[in-house]
């Protein structure tokens, strides 16, 4: 159950169209599909504001296409990560409206009318190999609401990139910079910016710090202050983090 279901069911209830026992039944019922091989978490954007994301490695595409369909049977945004079109396929066939993001190497299912996201959102990527988990995190963010600004290309051994855009830097809430090889870009941004940083090293590169490692341990050892770090790879974590900094402040109205 998303959060506009939820509070409509408690407007049902305060108006007395649908008793208390009958309103319990209701969220019970959508805690969770059992799927037999996995138990789908309905209530997820309930309490954290955004569904359930399925992680495609791991799964075969079968199980992705089931779980793929249970949250679009119960009304959710559907966002599959890390899978190939051959995914893909078994997935439409399951979810016909899906959509596949050839960069991200994503899928994806949009609930609702598109609307123009929150702006403040910047995802830069230091190369083009860094591009797919860049995307994954833009991505990420624009599904949770947001509108997103992209920087490719601007990594370290060309500084003199990052110059035109400046004034997009500066005008941003939160920044999440993608990099690999030694991972020093997000260092440089954080330094340079105000608001939080969040870097995502990459496997990208030569011998011992082609797994990523070598980008970790620079961004985690980073004497840039408000600089935060996430795990090699990981866009989802990087994008989902950046929209959790960018969304609105809840009102204290009770």
């Amino acid at each position: 159950m998303d959060r506009s279901r939820f509070e409509s069911l408690l407007k049902q209830v305060r108006k007395g169209k649908v008793g208390v026992t009958d309103a319990v039944e209701q969220l019970r019922a959508d805690a969770f599909d059992d799927l037999g091989f996995a138990k789908v978490d309905l209530q997820r954007s309930l309490r954290r504001g955004f569904p359930e994301v399925i992680y495609g490695p791991g799964k075969t595409p079968g199980q992705i296409a089931e779980l793929a369909q249970s949250l679009s049977r119960h009304e959710q945004t559907v966002l599959v990560t890390r899978v190939d079109r051959e995914v893909y396929e078994a997935v439409r066939g399951a979810v016909p409206k899906a959509e596949y993001h050839e960069t991200a190497q994503a899928i994806v299912l949009r609930r609702g009318k598109s609307k123009a996201g929150r702006r403040g959102v910047v995802v830069v990527s230091a190369g083009t190999a860094d591009q797919r988990v860049a995307e994954e995190a833009a991505l990420t963010a624009e599904l949770m609401g947001n509108a997103v600004e992209r920087i490719r290309d601007v990594g370290v051994a060309g500084l003199h990139r990052l110059k035109p855009h400046r004034d997009t830097l500066l005008g941003a809430r939160v920044i999440v910079v993608v990099a690999g090889m030694e991972g020093a870009l997000p260092s440089v941004i954080a330094g340079l910016t105000d608001c939080p940083v969040i870097g995502v090293p990459t496997s990208t590169g030569y011998g011992a710090g082609g797994r990523g490692e070598a980008a970790l341990l620079a961004m985690l050892n980073s004497c840039a202050s408000g600089l935060t770090v996430v795990n090699i790879d990981n866009g989802y974590g990087g994008g989902c983090a950046a929209a959790l900094i960018n969304r609105p402040k809840k009102s204290s109205k009770r």
